[in-house]
């Protein structure tokens, strides 16, 4: 009879005989004999311990093992023989495949919290990694849709010193490169050249400004953009044509039927007719051309035969390559056209400015634009991308689901104890390895199914704030695309491997005369699950810094002194504003008390070069203002004076600058300086010194400024100071007068307040996403700790009625079971705090204005996590503590 190495209670505690012997036995005797000569060997060595010791027995044992190695315990049995005498199903049977099915359903059923919990973990990690593939997949896939997709190329520039340092690269060119490349390179087929602007469009009574696009005849033979109707060669040739979009057409027709009707378009001081040549459908998501109006560029002969017009940068021009062309050799031949055809251009514009920089001109891909930092899709092009925006959300997805996972494989480990028996049995009725891997790795295929179901509801619960957050316009039926749904099945596959093949290896394992005995336990030092807890800790900890200093930044940003008061200020554009419209606005809205003073302003940003000290030149901002412009924004002067109309010279000789204009220039006295625009041959002198303030975004530096009064340039803007909470009454009035003196003109506001906070939307937007992912982070971390504290306490069990017995209270056990997690939290933080701190002031440097990383963001940190780790795990541990000690040591 076969004794084994473990029995009853009462000889748990005897000696055992050498492992080593154990192994050797077990290795050279034949399956089929392993069980009667193991058995005699134990029996002799329990006799030998109980005359002669423990260590003679040893000794004993394995001299006996070694007589053993002969040749009748080597030999096997044929195989044919041993299946007959031990049939064995195939993995794959269909009565198998039943079990398991059965069986993972009753565990399902039967451990409801932990099932829900592993669902809603795992969903949501597949959620955040599918939604993530969706953005990827909506990011790379931008302009590809058009049939001469490889062939496409946007012309840029660089700006290279006689050292041959590239100072700057340009994604814009002028009138001439597209037709003069075309006409110089046999390797371009056509080009179009392609602008933005605005149109007034009347609408009955209303004027609305209209965003229009201009366009050579060739766009829709080179872009693919379907035209409802209308012959797509020809929509663009005539002058007053127009092609708008399905949208426009029913917005203002009540229907895409609109070809041949009549749209009118402000020209000059009157409306003009333009005629309806071409509907075309919506252009696609995915596209960095998005128009609803579009209509033909024109470009005069004189501005063709002004050479200098090279040097004039203002829109974007595509061409499309032979399929054979040689990229490089085709930026060859296009910089040779240029040199030949500009070379008198040249030299004129160097002289004239003092220009030594050569130009070189090259191509980008089309598909390339919308990713790019250096050459982004702008100036028309729309829904430009930062990359590291896919970085960010590609790695918050990956941490998510990686989290996810091993709190599968915890929870999955933990939960193995209550099943410690089932695995016994099966094992004992002839169950093998592979078959018992078969089962888990079915049961983590199962869950991973109800998970991804789960998570396809929850994207489509998330869609709109995600959306919001990364500016997209996504939906669920984006998600039926075949390579994407591949990509779900392998995220599928992997993620269910990946969770369940490590818990399939673990309870495979498991002894089956320990688990039929309850004198199963999990040993050993647990250093995977540890390591995974920590590393769950890190990242969460990680998110919490990041999250915190964000929030920081954005606060800084958001509350920071500008140097001047934007409360209470309505902002509206009137293109072309003279003088004497500003002093006709300005009489009728003061006739209402609620407004306090008008100031008026160029539209845009102007900037432009001027010689300071003799030939030194300065670049800066030109703002065009007046006497109003600094009381109204409650900007100081901190030397000399502001403009005055009882100096009618400030208009034609006097300029102010701001401080920072005067430490570039070097200026000890400044007031009385000569600013000299050379080109233009005037020269201002400077009256006053404005106090620096942030009139551009707090992410830039403040730039020398310039304020002038010329009579010469006109304003584009007026700022309306109005009474606080009068905002109703203030906009009405400001309505009825801006109608009334410019009927023909599209009215809008803003208020300055809210135009300065929208210069921080991506800020907010990384705070937003940051948090979101910190807070599921945590989230998952905290199912991940549930789970090893549930599996710690049940491993203690009987120590801790042990404990209760002798008298330890509900506390001290709270306490025992807590420390170890929080530890393990602890060491997460040697992780997290350096990682978190180096991230996060690389990226605080791409601040001139920012906050300082500081101690307590860590501290905070250190508190929430430990909180919430404490939390969870105390709950488990509460719940263990409180367990009758009876109960826990009856098995015993």
């Amino acid at each position: 009879m076969r004794t084994l190495r473990t029995s009853g209670p009462t000889e748990a505690f005897q000696p055992q005989p050498p492992r080593w012997a154990d192994r050797l036995l077990e290795w050279f005797c034949a399956p089929h004999l392993l069980e009667e000569v193991q058995g005699d060997l134990y029996e002799r060595y329990r006799r030998d311990v109980h005359r002669m010791g423990a260590k003679k027995a040893n000794q004993r044992y394995s001299a006996n093992v070694l007589r053993f190695i002969r040749p009748f315990a080597l030999k096997r049995k044929p195989t044919a023989q041993r299946s007959e005498q031990y049939p064995s199903l195939s993995l794959f049977s269909t009565d198998m495949i039943q079990n398991y099915l059965k069986i993972a359903f009753r565990n399902l059923a039967r451990n409801k919290a932990y099932s829900a919990i592993n669902i809603i973990g795992l969903s949501i990690g597949l959620a955040a990694a599918m939604l993530i593939m969706l953005y990827t997949k909506d990011e790379v896939s931008y302009d590809r849709f058009h049939a001469h997709n490889p062939f496409i190329y946007r012309i840029t520039s660089k700006s290279v010193t006689p050292a041959g340092i590239v100072e700057n690269q340009q994604p814009y060119t002028g009138i001439f490169p597209g037709p003069k490349f075309q006409a110089g390179v046999p390797e371009i087929i056509s080009f179009v050249r392609y602008q933005e602007n605005r149109k007034d469009l009347k609408q009955g009574n209303e004027v609305k400004s209209q965003t229009a696009y201009f366009a050579d005849s060739s766009f829709f033979s080179i872009f693919s953009f379907p035209l409802l109707s209308g012959d797509p060669k020809s929509a663009l040739k005539s002058p007053k044509s127009v092609v708008i979009s399905e949208e426009l057409a029913d917005k203002n027709f009540g229907t895409t039927n609109a070809l041949g009707k009549i749209l009118f378009f402000k020209e000059g001081d009157k409306f003009e007719p333009y005629t309806v040549t071409g509907v075309a459908k919506k252009c696609p998501q995915n596209s960095s051309i998005k128009f609803d109006v579009l209509m033909p560029i024109e470009v005069k002969a004189e501005d063709m035969a002004d050479n200098e017009n090279w040097f004039s940068v203002f829109m974007n021009t595509f061409v499309i390559l032979s399929p054979n062309a040689n990229l490089k050799a085709v930026e060859a031949k296009m910089n040779q056209v240029y040199v030949a055809d500009a070379q008198e251009s040249i030299k004129s514009v160097a002289k004239k400015f003092g220009i030594t920089n050569k130009t070189v001109y090259s191509l980008q891909p089309f598909t390339d634009m919308h990713l790019s930092k250096e050459l982004p899709a702008s100036n028309g092009l729309v829904d430009e991308s930062n990359p590291t925006f896919s970085y960010i959300l590609s790695g918050i997805a990956l941490f998510i689901l990686l989290i996810a996972c091993i709190n599968f494989v915890n929870l999955t480990v933990a939960r193995s104890l209550k099943r410690a028996k089932e695995i016994g049995v099966r094992k004992a009725v002839g169950g093998a390895r592979a078959q018992l891997i078969m089962q888990f790795l079915g049961e983590s295929f199962l869950l991973c199914f109800a998970a991804f179901l789960f998570a396809i509801v929850l994207i489509e619960l998330a869609l709109p704030t995600f959306n919001q957050l990364a500016n997209k316009a996504l939906s669920l039926s984006y998600l039926f695309d075949a390579k994407l749904v591949a990509g779900y099945i392998i995220l599928f596959i992997v993620t269910s491997l990946l969770s369940g093949f490590y818990p399939a290896l673990v309870l495979s394992g498991y002894n089956p005369v320990q688990t039929l005995y309850s004198r199963f336990n999990l040993s050993g030092k647990n250093y995977l699950q540890k390591s995974l807890v920590v590393l769950q800790f890190t990242l969460a900890s990680f998110l919490i810094i990041a999250s915190l200093t964000i929030y920081s930044q954005f606060n800084y940003l958001t509350s920071k002194d500008l140097g001047y008061d934007d409360k209470n200020l309505v902002v509206i554009d009137k293109s072309n504003l003279k003088r004497s419209e500003v002093k006709l606005l300005k009489e009728e809205l003061l006739k209402d008390q609620n407004i306090l003073d008008v100031a008026p302003k160029n539209g845009g940003f102007w900037g432009t070069v001027a010689k300071i000290n003799g030939e030194t030149q300065l670049s800066f901002a030109y703002e065009t203002v007046n006497e109003t412009y600094l009381p109204l924004f409650k900007i100081p002067v901190l030397k000399g004076r502001n403009f005055s109309t009882a100096f009618p010279s400030d208009s034609s000789q006097s300029v102010l600058v701001n401080e920072t204009f005067v430490k570039k220039a070097g200026w000890k006295n400044p007031l009385g300086q000569v600013v000299d625009f050379w080109f233009k041959n005037e020269k201002y002198h400077v009256i006053g010194v404005v106090k620096d303030h942030h009139f551009a975004s707090l992410s830039q530096e403040i730039k020398p400024q310039l304020f002038t009064m010329k009579a010469a340039n006109e304003y584009g803007k007026a700022f309306i100071k109005i009474k606080p909470n009068t905002e109703t009454a203030s906009l009405q009035h400001i309505e009825k007068v801006f109608k009334k003196l410019f009927p023909l003109n599209p009215y809008s506001y803003k208020f300055m307040d809210q135009e300065n906070l929208k210069r921080y939307e991506s800020e907010a937007k990384w705070k937003q996403m940051m948090l979101f992912g910190a807070i599921l982070t945590i989230f998952i971390s905290c199912i991940g700790l549930f789970g090893l504290a549930t599996l710690s306490a049940e491993r203690r069990t009987k120590e801790i009625g042990i404990r209760k017995v002798l008298g330890a209270s509900v506390p001290s056990i709270v306490q025992l079971l807590s420390t170890d997690f929080l530890k393990l939290v602890s060491i997460s933080f040697i992780f997290a705090f350096p990682a978190a701190w180096y991230a996060m002031d690389e990226w605080l440097k791409n601040y001139p204005y920012r906050v300082n990383m500081s101690v307590w963001v860590f501290l905070v940190t250190a508190f929430i996590a430990i909180s919430i780790a404490f939390l969870t795990v105390s709950w488990q541990s509460l719940r263990a503590a409180m367990i009758n000690p009876v109960a826990s040591l009856r098995s015993e």
